[in-house]
């Protein structure tokens, strides 16, 4: 660690003046009440502020509070943060809020250590709640932080290894001011979201600039070092949109993959795009199905989806027969009108806006 200026203290007051001097309004910014906190915290991990304020106004408008998260259907959760991505953030939240309500007693841990046991509760959103709604000097340390420390300080350990999160957490912890933690977390975590920001960065009017190393040695561009690049893994999805009269089937996703606990349709996987699915009805001549012209392709962190819907239309008449083969594979079947409430990924979203649906 290249640390050739140790004057922590100046680093903190500089990053404390510079938030001071460019506020950003925010709801959760101000609170201490660890509900909101923790629920602005979840929504943002793996999600940037501007997508994530309507989704964190939307829940505090649907539960205010802890309890009416806790008591609300799992379903409901799910349709809420449908959009949002990385599902089990939404699932873990509903499960938390259970947690504190019926364990609790409706009362948020007030410590580091303790809000470590909930479920959902890694140690940056144990800091963040800790430091913002209790006042414990516990440094958050997220990408924003690792950019900020690594630039600064001149460190080049692969903040994507397992060592590296031990060497920034005990950095930032000594950084962190002990009069004012939660506004110092907030402030460094600022800054790296508005002036330290991954590519071509301000320097020219960065308070830091004259002591930061990365600047001195022309290495901006080379830090922080993040060296494990995850495989993509590239899926081919064939949707089949059964419909009969005013209704269309629907298939709730199991766990042990993808969008678990969210409806899409019946649908087969293939290694390829150009291999034909040989999916069957029972009583549909394969001929029925047509095939829409669009493809659909939907990126995930670590998969690229890449989908293609079939129209089949089914008579009336052979509606009994729809309905027995849906209850045989766990399918369901689901009036036009209430296709709206169902907790659908952004795939298939899209897909029925472009039906007009």
């Amino acid at each position: 660690m290249n640390h050739k200026h140790t004057d922590f203290q100046t680093f903190s007051h500089q990053i404390l003046s510079w938030y001071r001097a460019n506020p950003r309004d925010l709801p959760w910014r101000g609170t201490e009440d660890p509900y909101k906190i923790w629920l602005s915290e979840i929504i943002l991990q793996q999600t940037r502020v501007a997508q994530g304020l309507p989704y964190y106004n939307k829940f505090v408008e649907s539960y205010p509070t802890v309890k009416d998260l806790a008591l609300a259907r799992e379903e409901e959760v799910l349709r809420l943060w449908q959009g949002l991505g990385y599902y089990s953030r939404a699932r873990n939240l509903h499960s938390c809020a259970k947690t504190i309500w019926f364990e609790h007693g409706g009362k948020f841990p007030d410590t580091y250590q303790k809000l470590l046991k909930l479920k959902g509760v890694g140690t940056y959103t144990a800091s963040a709640i800790s430091s913002f709604a209790f006042g414990e000097a516990q440094a958050v340390v997220d990408g924003n932080v690792f950019r900020v420390l690594a630039r600064y300080f001149g460190i080049e350990t692969d903040i994507a290894s397992p060592k590296a999160k031990k060497e920034f957490e005990s950095l930032a912890n000594q950084l962190i001011s002990k009069d004012n933690p939660g506004e110092y977390n907030q402030a460094i975590m600022d800054f790296g979201s508005r002036q330290c920001v991954p590519q071509n960065p301000a320097c020219g009017q960065c308070p830091l600039q004259t002591s930061c190393f990365a600047f001195n040695h022309n290495l901006v561009k080379n830090l922080p070092v993040k060296i494990n690049k995850v495989k993509v893994k590239e899926r081919h999805f064939h949707y089949y949109v059964i419909k009969c009269g005013e209704k269309w089937v629907w298939k709730k996703r199991g766990s042990g993959d993808i969008w678990e606990g969210l409806f899409d349709f019946p649908q087969v996987e293939k290694s390829t795009a150009e291999e034909i699915s040989n999916f069957s009805i029972e009583s549909v001549d394969p001929a029925q199905m047509q095939i829409l012209p669009k493809n659909y392709r939907h990126i995930l962190s670590h998969q690229r989806l890449n989908a293609v819907f079939s129209e089949v239309e089914i008579p009336m008449a052979n509606y009994e027969n729809l309905a027995s083969w849906c209850q045989k594979q766990g399918f369901f079947l689901v009036e036009e009108t209430q296709i709206e409430y169902l907790a659908k990924p952004k795939l298939i979203v899209n897909f029925l806006s472009d039906q007009g649906i």
